[in-house]
């Protein structure tokens, strides 16, 4: 897929070759016991996993991910014989759950993260905000789950449960909804158990095209090209372990805040008269008509303090107290004192010129050294995810560290605080002396790892295919997607 195309979600099927048929032959029998029928279909998500360009597409700016092979399933059954949804996870960590589609509440708990169910939720809310409100709660789901996407790992699988929900909702309630549009209704959704996402997740998880990483641009609208990546290169994902829930704390939150606080600032000093209505980079560069280059000298200029009190804030804005919280922050961010909003600005600025300087790379004819060139631009965006937004983590710079010394370009993935960081290889060998070293000098330091159960913790991955249904046949095994 490359440009405006927008296409419905593919409905395929199914051999034995498929990478989750032993998953699927699990999962349907998982189905008929809990519910004593066979599911009607099922649906594939993928994770993924974020080349460059990490924390830019809240700001408006493109980012490069790809899906990987770890994805969260459905198996979905549905009748007109109620209006309750029936929710099981084949993890049996997870709690049983049910509700009344006609009357269901998305309630977020101000201590701890959301419960798993709740994600679920909020892609069955989004697709009933788009459909026919007769048609509404009309329709009885029973939905089995299995997914194998590590937890707070940076590789969405959060975003890939909202999106696996709007998808079968969607499919169930027979919205004829192409993948953009789906794409867009999950990303809107999630924010229903707070999290302020800007829709690189959820885009990924129905754009991704097997062999290449999407070029996702998100302004003036959601523009995805698929981009070639050096043919020997290889990526690993190495999980550090140290967990993340974005959710369930407001460091994520702080940040959107401070980035559209700093746009603010920047379209007020420019004397723009809707600077309130500037919560973008993109669209405030837009606007300014000028070059990212120029953008990161006028940020530099304007925001000078390292620190802004939150008098410094209001005095900038010229706004009171009640406005400031009311329309600057969100719930979970109300008891914000200390802003950086220079160090955050220059972040996503500099961030997005290395997106643009490594789709160039990869479209370039040159020969040699691109894999070199890419990979310092992975090391630089750890380093200014490290430093200047401050999201790492301990064991991620251990990784790091590690990779580093390894001579692989190696930078976090996700929202960071946790989760992962992904490399890159100049071949699949070099992949495998990579990951033999991080096992060697990071995982066999950890007690808590097993160190003959590393399948899901550090992997080489490639591009994967985008979101899918697949139709439930009559036999023991889906025969129809």
């Amino acid at each position: 897929m490359s440009g405006n195309t927008a296409t419905c979600v593919p409905v395929k099927e199914l051999s034995e070759s498929h990478g989750c048929y032993s998953r699927l032959q699990e999962l349907r029998k998982f189905y008929v016991k809990e519910f004593d029928e066979e599911p009607r279909f099922y649906v594939r998500v993928p994770g993924r996993v974020n080349i460059i360009g990490e924390h830019v597409d809240y700001c408006g700016y493109p980012v490069l991910p790809m899906a990987i092979e770890q994805s969260i399933l459905l198996a979905v059954g549905y009748t007109r014989a109620n209006n309750f949804l029936y929710l099981r996870n084949i993890d049996v960590n997870f709690d049983n759950y049910k509700c009344d589609l006609k009357s269901f509440r998305i309630d977020i708990p101000e201590k701890g993260g959301p419960e798993w169910y709740k994600y679920f939720l909020c892609g069955v809310k989004g697709i009933f905000e788009n459909i026919n409100e007769q048609d509404q709660g009309c329709i009885a789901m029973t939905v089995a789950l299995s997914g194998n996407i590590p937890h707070g790992s940076g590789l969405s699988s959060s975003s890939a449960l909202v999106s696996s929900a709007t998808l079968a909702t969607s499919f169930a309630y027979k919205a004829s909804l192409d993948r953009k549009t789906l794409a867009s209704i999950s990303a809107s959704c999630e924010r229903y158990i707070g999290t302020q996402g800007g829709g690189m997740d959820q885009a990924i998880a129905f754009l991704a095209e097997a062999g290449c990483a999407q070029f996702i641009e998100f302004y003036p609208e959601l523009k995805t090209s698929s981009i070639q990546l050096p043919e020997n290169a290889c990526f690993v994902v190495a999980n550090s372990l140290a967990e993340i829930n974005k959710a369930a704390s407001s460091d994520f939150n702080e940040r959107v805040v401070e980035c559209r606080l700093s746009c603010r600032i920047i379209a007020k000093r420019m004397d723009f008269k809707n600077w309130k209505n500037m919560l973008r980079f993109a669209e405030l560069q837009s606007s300014l008509n000028c070059h990212l280059n120029e953008l990161e000298t006028m940020a530099s200029k304007i925001l000078t303090k390292d620190i802004y009190s939150r008098e410094d804030v209001l005095n900038e804005l010229e706004i009171s107290e009640d406005e400031f919280e009311n329309d600057c922050l969100t719930p979970n961010t109300r008891k914000m004192s200390l802003f950086k909003l220079r160090q955050r600005a220059l972040h996503v600025i500099q961030e997005s010129l290395r997106v643009q300087i490594f789709r160039s790379t990869c479209e370039s004819t040159m020969t040699w050294g691109k894999i070199d060139t890419l990979s310092k631009l992975m090391q630089q965006s750890h380093g200014s995810l490290k430093n200047l937004y401050e999201c790492s983590h301990p064991d991620l710079d251990r990784l790091i560290d590690i990779s580093e010394e390894a001579g692989v370009g190696a930078r976090l993935t996700g929202a960071g605080w946790g989760g992962c960081i992904v490399a890159l290889c100049d071949s699949v060998q070099s992949s495998n002396k990579y990951i033999e070293l991080l096992k060697l000098k990071y995982y066999s330091k950890l007690s808590k790892v097993q160190q003959s159960n590393l399948e899901n913790v550090i992997f080489a991955t490639f591009p994967q295919n985008g979101a899918e249904i697949l139709m439930a046949g009559s036999n023991d095994i889906p025969s129809k997607i």
